[in-house]
């Protein structure tokens, strides 16, 4: 999938070090972006930058900490001097912990990452983009943003605050040239859920068999929705949650 558009464009993604952050990423930088990487996994972008010398750059840190956030945000316009998209991607799963096995601690992480995180990282940048009149972001969701039963009470209590989150930052901003968009995926195979794939694989294979296009994705059918919603192809797209799940919203 190619889009000329992105030439010249400068993107920012968390999570960028690995999984559906690291696909979306390469496929900005193989449509001629350049990609601006925010993880605490220095050896992950690196890896990118070894790929993409001329036109990536990361900084190390973490989207719950706001001096982080900060600093990856002046690291951005110092070199590229504006972000055109946002690509929110970082998050954590929490090993699909009910309630009453999810303590404080456990709790404060998952929504310090998916909620706290996107929320700093969002009102850092945006800023920005509302001085510039322009700007995409593209939130990541999940199938557990809209239903119940695709992580535990953590994360799927952070993932349907990044859909509430995603529809007001849409509707507060648009008319100041901000979209916001997120995707809800569903089963994509990525080192966050590497654990479904250990010893035998039940569980990898009971998610397939439960999914109706019977098998996983691949983080880079995450990252070719994302290049479309990031596009003037979806400029009429406001506040949408796009699945993509292999049909497993419609059981």
């Amino acid at each position: 999938m190619k889009f000329e558009e992105y030439m010249g464009k400068t993107v920012f993604v968390t999570g960028a070090a690995s999984g559906i952050g690291q696909a979306q990423a390469i496929a900005f930088l193989e449509n001629g972006a350049n990609v601006f990487g925010f993880d605490l996994d220095e050896q992950g972008l690196l890896n990118l930058r070894r790929q993409y010398p001329e036109r990536f750059t990361y900084r190390v840190g973490s989207v719950s900490c706001k001096d982080d956030v900060q600093q990856a945000y002046e690291a951005v316009i110092a070199t590229y001097k504006h972000v055109d998209i946002l690509l929110n991607t970082a998050g954590l799963l929490d090993g699909f912990a009910k309630t009453l096995d999810t303590d404080e601690i456990l709790w404060d992480k998952i929504m310090n990452t998916n909620v706290k995180g996107t929320y700093f990282v969002t009102n850092t940048i945006l800023p920005h983009m509302v001085q510039r009149k322009a700007g995409v972001i593209v939130n990541m969701a999940s199938i557990a943003g809209l239903v119940a039963g695709g992580g535990g009470a953590a994360y799927t209590a952070s993932k349907h605050a990044i859909v509430g989150y995603t529809k007001q930052v849409d509707l507060d901003y648009c008319r100041e040239g901000i979209r916001a968009n997120a995707i809800a995926p569903g089963a994509i195979q990525t080192p966050m859920n590497k654990a479904d794939f250990e010893g035998d694989g039940e569980m990898a294979k009971w998610v397939a068999n439960e999914t109706p296009a019977g098998r996983w994705a691949q983080p880079s059918e995450v990252a070719s929705l994302t290049l479309y919603l990031a596009s003037q192809a979806a400029d009429y797209m406001h506040g949408a949650i796009i699945p993509l799940d292999g049909g497993w919203l419609t059981k």
